[in-house]
């Protein structure tokens, strides 16, 4: 039976890049891949099919001769000569390190690269006063810096490390698995390419030991809970001398006794007695910058809200003050003497005799329910 054009096994045009190739390769052989597809006979013949095309396409000289000549440039006595699949290791002479090396880590012999530190995150808590006008915060973390006895090295001074005798000092090995071969970092060495004999005392051979690093944290004014701060460098120590990485510090709001934050607006709840209420009157507030005057008309009912523009706080991106929302509640007299009841009681009285002018509230409210059931 005659062999299928490679082009077309790959779904590619003949003008297709190496690397548009190796993706449309990539993709058939992930998914013809046998140890996939164990209850798929025709998986592996798929499998080879594509394994085949790839070889000849990704090879520039092996192309351009299967361009001119097709398929006999590979028989017997053709142009190509000798056998498509010959070569390097892995399943059936192919080495699978080049294709799936991006998705397995490294390439053919490659050592493993230094890895950057690991990123920290401090929860700092903070008043409302200090996120509203900035601080300054002193903060200790533990992090694992570079071991300054070796160095970083690992060894104990005065030694070095020898070369890994599993790995032959690449940092990984290659395992195979029927048809699938790929690189795995070196067990013994962790994939560091070098065998400590002598390991520090201090460090026991990592290279790094656990500190207390104390840092000055500069709090911007407006900042809010669930923000963060960046500090570049901050994080823990990378291996084998790679870059520090980062740490974070994310921001918590304590609960404030008087004021809620919302966005930068504030609010809070203000008691005024039933006499101011009635007759109205003026009131003191506190603010984050003092006391402040508000005037409460008469006939101000509990929950009204009294804006004061401005009296919040500066938004850290938007650098406009917020506003201050004072919600008053009208409190109910507690403890009341003999007078005080009698005083009530007589005006309680006058109250009724024309409920529907002095208590409006009440009459609307009646109104309703008698809808409701029906009267």
């Amino acid at each position: 039976m005659s062999k299928r054009d490679y082009y077309e096994i790959l779904s590619v045009n003949r003008d297709a890049s190496e690397e548009e190739i190796k993706k449309a390769y990539r993709k058939l052989a992930m998914k013809y891949h046998p140890d996939r597809n164990p209850d798929n006979p025709k998986a592996e013949e798929h499998f080879k099919e594509a394994k085949e095309a790839y070889e000849t396409l990704s090879d520039g000289q092996k192309r351009a001769a299967y361009d001119q000549y097709g398929h006999a440039a590979f028989e017997a006595g053709g142009m190509g000569g000798g056998n498509p699949f010959g070569g390097g290791g892995g399943a059936g002479g192919f080495d699978f390190g080049d294709i799936f090396g991006d998705i397995f880590g490294g390439g053919r012999g490659g050592r493993q690269q230094a890895h950057r530190g690991a990123d920290l995150r401090y929860n700092l808590e903070i008043s409302l006063e200090e996120a509203a006008r900035g601080a300054e915060k002193q903060i200790r973390i533990p992090v694992m810096e570079e071991c300054e006895t070796c160095e970083g090295s690992g060894a104990k001074p005065g030694t070095t490390a020898s070369t890994c005798q599993t790995c032959a000092g690449h940092g990984q090995v290659r395992m195979q698995q029927g048809f699938f071969s790929v690189q795995q970092t070196c067990p013994r060495c962790h994939g560091s390419g070098k065998q400590i004999s002598s390991p520090c005392k201090d460090c026991h051979g990592s290279g790094r030991v656990k500190k207390q690093k104390t840092l000055e944290i500069k709090i911007p004014a407006g900042i809010d809970t669930g923000m963060r701060l960046r500090h570049s460098g901050h994080g823990e120590a990378g291996s084998h001398g790679a870059p520090h990485g980062d740490l974070y510090v994310e921001i918590h709001i304590r609960p404030h006794s008087v004021f809620e934050r919302n966005g930068d607006d504030l609010h809070c709840e203000m008691p005024i007695s039933f006499a101011t209420a009635a007759l109205g009157g003026e009131i003191e507030i506190p603010t984050l910058d003092g006391a402040a005057r508000i005037k409460i008309p008469a006939e101000t009912q509990s929950g009204k809200q009294f804006r004061l523009r401005g009296k919040g706080i500066k938004g850290m991106r938007t650098h406009a003050h917020g506003d201050l929302h004072c919600h008053v509640i009208v409190e109910t007299p507690a403890k009341l003497t003999d007078r005080q009841k009698e005083l009530l009681r007589e005006f309680e009285e006058i109250s009724q005799s024309d409920s529907a002018r002095h208590n409006p509230r009440a009459k609307s409210w009646m109104g309703k329910v008698k809808d409701f059931f029906g009267n």
